[in-house]
C-alpha cells in the first residue's frame, strides 16, 4: 500500500487543463495544412496527381485543400517542387458545415457553438452513443481515450452511453458500409430529437480512403443532418475534444 501511495503521489495531478491551457501536442503533429497560392505553379498539378484522396484540386485555377478527405499522409508536401504546402501545429479543426472544410487560402472558419435553445438543452449534460460504421478503429481509439483520466471527458458533462435510447445525440466514425447502413439509420431514429450528429474523421466526413467503392457510403454527409465535422486520420483526441467544447460554448474564442 505504501508503494502504491508514494507511486500515485510522484505521478502527480494527470488530467489535462485543456481548455485552460494549451495542450503539449507531439512533435510530429500535423495540424492544418497551409499553402501559399503565389507560389503554385500554373500548368503544374504534381500534389493533385499525388493525393490518394483526391483532397486536392484546382478550381478556377485556384488550389484547393479538401479537408474532409484529407487524411494528413504529407505526400503532396513531399511531392510539391515549389514547396508551397505544408502542415501547422493547429488542432483546432473542427467546423459546421462541410463546405468550411474547403481550404484556398482564406482564413479557416472553426466551429461555432450550437443555437441558443439547443445549447440550453445539452450545454450541461450531453450523452453520445458512438457508432463505428465501419471504421478501421483508429478514430474509434482516439474517440475512447477521451475517457481516461488525462482528458476526463465527463468534467465536461460529456459522456458516452450504451442506447441510443440514453443519448442526445450520435458520434459516428467510419466510411458507412452498406452493411451498417441500415443499422446506423435505425440508431438515429432511436434518438428523441432534438438530436446532435457529429462525424469523426476523413472517412466519416468523405470516405476518406475508401470513397467512391461501391460497398461503402462515402461518408455520412448524404444520410444525415451533420451538425460538427472533426476532421483527420485520425484526429487528434485533443482537435476532438476541442470541436466538442466549441459545440457546446465552452470554447468562444
Amino acid at each position: 500500500m505504501y508503494n502504491i501511495l508514494k507511486t500515485r503521489l510522484k505521478q502527480g495531478y494527470r488530467t489535462s487543463s485543456f481548455p485552460g491551457k494549451e495542450p503539449v501536442l507531439p512533435e510530429k503533429f500535423s495540424g492544418r495544412p497551409v499553402f501559399d497560392p503565389s507560389k503554385c505553379q500554373k500548368n503544374c498539378q504534381v500534389c493533385i496527381d499525388i493525393c490518394p484522396t483526391q483532397a486536392l484540386s484546382k478550381i478556377e485555377q485556384k488550389l484547393t485543400i479538401d479537408l474532409g478527405k484529407c487524411i494528413f499522409c504529407h505526400k503532396c508536401v513531399e511531392g510539391c517542387p515549389a514547396s508551397c504546402i505544408d502542415f501547422n501545429k493547429e488542432y483546432q479543426l473542427a467546423v459546421n458545415d462541410r463546405n468550411s472544410l474547403l481550404l484556398s487560402g482564406e482564413e479557416y472558419p472553426i466551429a461555432k457553438a450550437l443555437e441558443e435553445h439547443t445549447r440550453r438543452l445539452f450545454g450541461r449534460s450531453m450523452k453520445l452513443r458512438q457508432v463505428s460504421a465501419g471504421g478501421c478503429n483508429a478514430c474509434e481509439a482516439d474517440t475512447n481515450v477521451l475517457n481516461t483520466l488525462v482528458f476526463d471527458l465527463g468534467r465536461f458533462g460529456i459522456q458516452f452511453v450504451a442506447s441510443p435510447r440514453h443519448a442526445d445525440g450520435l458520434l459516428i466514425t467510419g466510411p458507412v458500409t452498406r452493411n451498417m447502413e441500415q443499422a446506423l439509420m435505425k440508431t438515429y431514429d432511436a434518438v428523441a430529437s432534438p438530436k446532435i450528429v457529429i462525424v469523426v474523421g476523413a472517412c466519416a466526413i468523405s470516405g476518406g480512403i475508401y470513397s467512391d467503392l461501391e460497398q461503402t457510403n462515402s461518408g455520412v454527409s448524404d444520410l444525415l443532418p451533420v451538425d460538427l465535422f472533426v476532421p483527420g486520420c485520425p484526429p487528434h483526441p485533443y482537435t476532438i475534444l476541442d470541436g466538442l467544447l466549441r459545440l457546446l460554448g465552452r470554447i468562444k474564442n
